[in-house]
């Protein structure tokens, strides 16, 4: 096992070491499982781009022309 240090605001300390005194385990435990639970509530990453998510919903050609290429769209830009 690794320890690792962590920094809690006090309110935050006082609440686990209650909760520490109630279950009657060790502080170490205590984290432990919530950082167990914490991890195993947390949703797997796909490995998918937004992109890949959202390729379904694009349709090509859908979507306006290249504005900046007609110069009619440019002529007050920058001014």
């Amino acid at each position: 096992m690794i320890t690792l240090t962590v920094k809690l605001p006090e309110a935050l300390a006082a609440k686990l070491e209650s909760l520490v005194r109630r279950r009657g385990q060790r502080r170490s435990e205590v984290v432990r499982q919530a950082i167990e639970r914490a991890i195993e509530e947390e949703p797997e990453s796909s490995g998918q781009s937004v992109y890949d998510l959202a390729k379904d919903l694009i349709q090509p050609g859908s979507g306006p022309k290249d504005l900046s290429s007609n110069p009619k769209h440019m002529r007050d830009y920058g001014s």
